[in-house]
């Protein structure tokens, strides 16, 4: 029987249609992977039928339309805990085998899908190449003269050779991100405690994120809808607001990105020109560039190994280190070993620091929708990295050391190929909670995908505002307090009456929809944060309130609307086309 292919929505209709059963289909997957195994390294333990047999089991009286992820396959870094599976963190000398999953296992256990293996990775999740595993270096999936890429090195690797639908990893320096480059996928590093790390073997505790590797970003947003959110028994997850659940993934509206202004390709000849590719692709999707300093964010960067952050990895493995270093490979020592003499007084002047850098960063992205850089600046090879280990490596994380630091969100995506035929992509970033957004955009610079039909939404949300709140009246200050800014002066559509209230100061408008006689009112669309909404909204008096209004241009966007009962002594001014004419006309 012919494999599939593994997309979720692609399985689903082949088990729906009955060519396929989860039974057959893993068996198979299973044979697959054991085949591909001595070459490419992928798994550190692949599950025996006996072990697969429980899983299989448990679907035979479910149905379908009952489980989202009915039959899916599925693989996992092993530094994710899958119970009665040994966890190796690719050290022998370390493994334990755990009594329960970790919270993310269970939960897509829960939902129906089924855990193929357990993936290799560099040693203790440090590094970002994939080659540092007593279980054999991975290779790339399309070129086997590269790595890769790591530290979760066998999870896009399981993807990218069509034995597993999606793939869990890590991610505390960019192990998300510079796999999924390399291996032509979408890597997810969601926002910090969104996806639980219950169950995972910190490499920084305070870093580490859960990440997906997924064919494409609808699959990927589907997957942390179905995950993302608190858990009890993780004291560093945090709960996802509304505006980041499944609806926010839609089509994108003309955005804001950022673009640095100095880029590094390590001497990449092709780079500037796939990079400069991506930047007019997003400018055809309604994106507007804005040119960024990109050095505050490579400071932080720097942070993170130069920093005392690597005491954070030194506490899970320095009692390893000290007792059996032979168990841990030399180069995982070496990135360590400075890790004992980090003091306390070092520690907390990094973190005041990192907040004097964060402050930067942050303010440098208020006001754009995202920002875009290249994933990596050059992919290296396999014999790069033997030469210089510590230095190639380094170079692979140009663009993803910062982003935990900073509490950003990111989605690597593939955007084309080298001339070699090597993958190459681009990182969007932006912040907290945005993950959403971000893989919308993804999603429409990949292509290949049908666009949603509602609108993608970030953490901001639209206003139409008609009167004392348009830019510089009486109560604007209300908008610009709240960090609003202007995104268009437009027109209602012409279905609408404009009114003069009785009372004031200040002078209030009335804007009310009609079946007949309306015409177009002048009127400003702004943005504001959605966790500024709620107290505008408070203080908004009768007989005014917040609902939908649509636009000249079809587009319906919350906005200011009156109940008809506050029309009593009201003057119509609807000829005047808008508040600021009547203002003029008095």
């Amino acid at each position: 029987m012919t494999i599939p292919n593994l997309q979720l929505d692609t399985l689903r209709a082949a088990y729906r249609a009955g060519t396929h059963s989860p039974r057959q289909l893993i068996l198979q997957l299973r044979e697959k992977a054991a085949a591909l195994n001595p070459e490419y390294h992928l798994f550190i333990h692949l599950l025996s039928e006996a072990e697969l047999e429980p899983y299989l089991a448990a679907l035979e009286n479910r149905r379908l339309d009952d489980l989202p992820l009915y039959g899916i396959p599925f693989a996992l870094k092993d530094n994710i805990d899958l119970a009665g599976i040994p966890t190796t963190a690719a050290c022998p000398a370390f493994a334990f085998t755990p009594q329960r999953s970790a919270t993310i296992v269970e939960q897509l256990i829960g939902l129906g899908a089924i855990p193929l293996g357990k993936t290799n990775l560099d040693q203790f999740a440090t590094g970002l190449n994939g080659t540092r595993s007593p279980y054999g270096a991975c290779i790339n999936s399309v070129l086997k003269d590269y790595p890769s890429g790591g530290s979760s090195a066998g999870s896009p690797l399981a993807v990218a050779l069509g034995v597993a639908s999606f793939a869990l990893g890590t991610d505390t320096a960019g192990s998300g991100r510079v796999p999924a480059a390399l291996n032509n996928l979408v890597g997810l590093k969601a926002t910090k405690g969104l996806i639980s790390t219950a169950g995972v073997l910190p490499a920084c505790r305070t870093l580490d994120c859960v990440t997906t590797f997924t064919a494409t970003c609808s699959e990927a947003s589907q997957l942390l809808a179905l995950t993302g959110g608190l858990d009890p028994r993780d004291e560093y997850s945090r709960a996802n607001p509304l505006w980041n659940d499944a609806s926010a993934f839609g089509s994108v509206r003309p955005f804001h990105f950022g673009v640095p202004t100095q880029l590094e390709f390590f001497g990449c000849a092709e780079g500037p020109a796939l990079f400069a590719d991506a930047v007019a692709r997003l400018q055809a999707l309604g994106g507007q560039p804005v040119p960024f300093d990109l050095a505050p964010f490579l400071e932080v960067a720097r942070l993170l190994y130069e920093g005392p952050w690597v005491a954070e990895r030194y506490s899970v493995v320095g009692e390893l280190i000290e007792t059996q270093p032979a168990a841990v490979l030399p180069v995982i020592r070496d990135v360590l070993a400075k890790a004992p003499g980090v003091t306390g007084v070092q520690t907390f002047r990094a973190q005041y620091r990192l907040q004097v850098l964060k402050a930067q960063c942050d303010q440098i992205l208020a006001g754009l929708d995202c920002m875009l850089t290249p994933t990596i600046g050059r992919p290296v090879t396999l014999a790069e990295l033997t030469e210089e280990p510590v230095l190639r490596n380094s170079e692979l994380g140009y663009y993803t050391n910062f982003m935990n630091l900073l509490d950003y969100a990111a989605v690597a995506v593939p955007t084309g190929f080298m001339a070699n035929g090597l993958p190459w992509g681009v990182t969007l970033f932006g912040r907290a909670f945005t993950d959403q957004y971000l893989l919308s955009v993804a999603s429409a610079l990949h292509g290949g995908e049908q666009a949603p039909s509602t609108a993608a939404r970030n953490d901001k949300a639209r206003l139409v505002v008609c009167g004392a709140h348009l830019d510089g009246l009486a109560l604007n200050w209300q908008l610009k307090r709240r960090g609003a800014r202007l995104l268009e002066t437009t027109q209602s559509s012409a279905d609408y009456r404009l009114y003069a209230l009785a009372g004031g100061p200040p002078l209030r408008p009335g804007m009310l929809r009609v079946a007949e006689g309306g015409v177009a009112i002048e009127v400003e669309v702004w943005e504001l944060p959605s966790s500024e909404l709620g107290s505008f909204l408070t203080g908004i008096p009768a007989p005014l309130g917040l609902g939908k209004v649509q636009l000249a241009d079809g587009r319906w966007e919350s906005g200011f609307i009156c109940e008809p009962y506050g029309l009593d002594g009201a003057e119509d001014i609807s000829h005047l086309g808008g508040w600021r004419a009547w203002l003029a006309s008095r």
